[in-house]
């Protein structure tokens, strides 16, 4: 019996997808849901044009279905599936091995990307097991990414060969084309990329230890990770969120930043939120500008933060006490009761002021920041516009520059988080 064998006979999906052994030497499984995706071969080449890494590779593409797809969506699956086919026997010779299943049109409920993405980790998972590699690297990508020549080699270099290392985001880019100031598309995905990089500037800022991005085609967990965190989620948007709350926790976590997915700023209604979704809704002008989480919000959390090591061992009247000088927002959020409560919870089950602390961030964790955000920004702080609160942020972490578009601000956001 492998290390996933009893997991996978509970957890997986489907049975065996494909009858081909595995290579003792793979070390590489990259994870692709295709759902409307002829053009999928641009993929493919990026791939195939990336250095040989030190390990076998193999790419699994799932192609899926939704219930609801009409027939110009599963046209595209056909063609998807020929095109692969037809990329297969023309690059014959490429370094890694190329699988395709087609989903159809499943039967099980709520089928969407987090099922496509979970049919294609357990069977990654099922073929390490099959050679005994748990710290065999699964790999999340979408089919409209390409990727750095050297991505395989920094995923085996890095998460592969190093055991303290578990899982990662991998480092991302959007193309933006020539020209950033004119073209609708580009500018939006500057705003909407800049926002996703202000928002984990901004939690690394408060001090809160978990700050990752979490797109899901910049993705690497090891498979005997995977299947301690219970393996990927059914969730039809937001899968990668979620997966990512699951495993950075457990440690070993962190970010590859020494290469680079690119994915598509292309207009999407696959998902109702998410990059293509954004640039649908700023295309179609709804909303008229990006607005994002006033930087107010993150100093509150901060403050809460800087002082998380004084609620260590205090009794319910110093809780009470404590709550008493939390901003107002952090008292809007959490009544006196469940602050009490929580912190009382949160000291009765540890044994020392480091798990204590990560006790206190297991409870105020990345779910209660959203929930956080969301409720003061609901009457007592507004959202403002991305390079606006970028720029606060720059000012407040000791950065002495202001930029004046949103392609400058990127830019150095870009480049703080590759050195970060």
């Amino acid at each position: 019996m492998g290390f996933a064998t009893k997991w996978l006979a509970e957890k997986a999906l489907f049975p065996q997808l494909f009858k081909e052994t595995p290579d003792n030497l793979t070390g590489i499984i990259a994870v692709i849901p295709a759902y409307n995706e002829p053009g999928i071969t641009t993929l493919l080449d990026s791939l195939a044009a990336c250095n040989e890494p030190c390990c076998g590779v193999e790419i699994i593409i799932i192609v899926n279905l939704k219930q609801e797809a009409d027939r110009e969506v599963t046209d595209n699956n056909r063609k998807c599936i020929d095109n692969i086919d037809t990329w297969k026997k023309a690059n014959h010779d490429c370094y890694f091995r190329l699988f395709v299943f087609d989903a159809g049109k499943p039967t099980i409920p709520g089928w969407g990307v987090g099922l496509a993405r979970k049919t294609g980790m357990d069977e990654a998972v099922r073929r390490f097991d099959a050679i005994d590699r748990p710290d065999g690297a699964i790999v999340c990508l979408d089919a409209d990414c390409t990727v750095e020549k050297n991505y395989f080699e920094a995923i085996a270099e890095n998460l592969l060969a190093n055991k303290k290392n578990s899982a990662c985001s991998i480092y991302f880019e959007h193309p933006l084309g020539n020209d950033c100031q004119n073209d609708d598309l580009t500018k939006h995905i500057i705003l909407y990329e800049l926002h996703l990089r202000y928002y984990v500037s901004a939690l690394k800022y408060t001090g809160f230890p978990y700050a990752y991005h979490t797109v899901g085609s910049a993705i690497a967990v090891k498979a005997l990770q995977y299947v301690k965190a219970g393996g990927m989620n059914r969730r039809q948007a937001g899968e990668d969120f979620y997966f990512v709350q699951k495993l950075v926790p457990s440690g070993g976590y962190f970010t590859l930043n020494s290469t680079t997915v690119y994915p598509s700023p292309r207009e999407s209604l696959r998902v109702p939120f998410g990059t293509g979704a954004a640039m649908s809704r700023l295309m179609k002008k709804e909303d008229d500008q990006f607005l994002t989480y006033s930087f107010d919000a993150f100093r509150e959390l901060k403050s809460l933060f800087d002082s998380t090591g004084e609620f260590y061992k205090v009794d319910n009247q110093a809780a009470a006490n404590y709550y008493m000088e939390l901003p107002a927002g952090l008292k809007a959020f959490i009544s006196k009761e469940e602050w009490i409560l929580r912190t009382g919870e949160v000291n009765s089950n540890t044994y020392g002021y480091k798990s204590f602390i990560k006790r206190f961030f297991g409870w105020f964790n990345m779910f209660r920041i959203v929930k956080y955000l969301n409720c003061v920004h609901n009457g007592i702080f507004e959202k403002k516009p991305v390079p606006e609160s970028a720029n606060e942020l720059l000012r407040s972490s000791g950065h002495d520059v202001t930029f004046s578009t949103p392609a400058d601000l990127l830019s150095y956001f870009r480049i703080m988080d590759k050195r970060s």
